[in-house]
């Protein structure tokens, strides 16, 4: 089968959106199926060495979104070219991942084409428009968002949901297209043992020190802030802990800010980004504990990837990660206020034996969100869709088959 994939973001620009694109894109190729990948370029004249050299993946020219350097706007007009080059062939499917210009031009080439559209709606915008549009009220940005995504999705022929809260989600907006639930998984390579004494050593920190940890974008709707007024009371009786914040983003100088007016430099270290190679498989290795408070998460990559590594995961049960944290495998869910939150963590920390059993049950229940599993059941969607009599359709539920 071949597909076309469109996205506004991909690497260089780390996040969710662009993890779930590479992981998807490599395994449906193990798969026997041609991708292509249609992304903006990130770089600035010139090559970008960031830009992994890739003939299935075509960069069209961007320029910088206004007051938010990590991301780029695609030229129409050099969008419109590449997607015209690629005309020449026909495609099985088109799959759109963003819902801006990949959303228009990713629609208008799959009609043209008479091939199906699908799009996996990876983000809750109605929840993270208003702290990027603080002047307009969160029910006018709300009401926005939702009018906007059920207009989009309602032009496609199905629409994927990483988890079980954004199906549900998409429907109370009024979406009537087929929403099959599709989360990311994790590749083979997120299994390879991390060494975290290495990582203790290279950072200066006690092989004995409880280390909390977080991993992820350094936004605003990822609510580290609460982790923060979190460690205040767990510094009450465990004065040694240390947070450590994995990760970058714009809402980075505002939590500096608030660790030093909170008093908790000395129990909270920023760490930047690690690339998803070894670096961070030792970051998570030397954890004792990960934790995770977003209220909006549409599923929680990471908590997987912490599981992977056998760190037990103490994280708020709302929207996607739910379908992680349901089953209580290799995690504690908490309570969503600091002094309950801090409580889970200071009794997961108290008692080694619980912490080293929850990390075994972490590792054995990470193995069923492999990736190569999930793009299966992506494989078996896009043929329900390019030949609906023959195809048995594709296994249900917010989590692994």
């Amino acid at each position: 089968m071949r597909i076309l994939k469109i996205s506004d973001v991909y690497f260089p620009r780390v996040n969710g959106v662009s993890t779930s694109i590479e992981t998807f894109r490599r395994d449906l190729a193990a798969l026997g199926h041609e991708v292509v990948l249609v992304a903006p370029s990130y770089s600035r004249g010139g090559a970008d060495p960031l830009e992994t050299v890739d003939p299935a993946i075509r960069r069209v020219p961007a320029r910088a979104v206004p007051q938010d350097p990590e991301d780029r706007i695609m030229s129409w007009g050099g969008l419109q070219r590449t997607l015209g080059a690629l005309a020449q062939s026909k495609f099985d499917v088109v799959h759109i991942h963003t819902p801006f210009l990949a959303h228009y031009a990713g629609l208008k080439f799959g009609r043209a084409q008479g091939t199906p559209v699908i799009a996996t709606y990876h983000t809750l915008f109605e929840e993270y428009l208003h702290h990027y549009v603080p002047l307009l009220p969160r029910r006018i940005t709300g009401a926005i968002t939702r009018r906007f995504s059920r207009s989009q999705c309602n032009q496609l022929d199905a629409v994927i949901a990483p988890s079980q809260a954004m199906k549900q989600a998409l429907l109370a907006y009024g979406v009537r297209k087929r929403v099959e639930i599709l989360p990311t998984g994790l590749p083979a390579e997120r299994f390879q043992a991390g060494d975290g004494g290495a990582f203790r050593r290279r950072h200066g920190l006690k092989q004995e020190q409880p280390l909390l940890l977080f991993v992820g974008r350094t936004a605003h709707e990822k609510n580290i802030g609460f982790l923060l007024e979190m460690m205040l009371e767990l510094r009450k009786r465990r004065p040694d802990a240390l947070l450590l914040i994995a990760g970058e983003g714009p809402a980075a100088p505002a939590l500096r800010a608030q660790a030093t007016r909170l008093g908790l430099d000395g129990s909270a270290r920023f760490l930047g980004y690690f690339d998803r190679g070894g670096e961070l498989q030792d970051c998570y290795s030397a954890a004792d504990v990960f934790v995770f408070s977003s209220l909006t998460e549409t599923q929680g990559l990471v908590l997987l990837e912490a599981m992977a590594q056998g760190v037990p995961v103490v994280a708020i049960p709302r929207m996607g990660t739910i379908d992680i944290l349901g089953p209580g495998l290799g995690c504690r869910q908490a309570p969503n206020d600091r002094e309950g939150f801090a409580q889970v963590v200071h009794d997961l920390l108290a008692d080694e034996g619980a912490r080293r059993a929850l990390g075994a049950q972490a590792r054995e229940y990470a193995q069923t969100w492999a990736s190569i599993r999930m793009a299966q059941r992506l494989s078996a969607l896009y043929a329900s869709l390019t030949h609906p009599a023959a195809a048995g359709g594709t296994p249900q539920g917010p989590g692994p088959p």
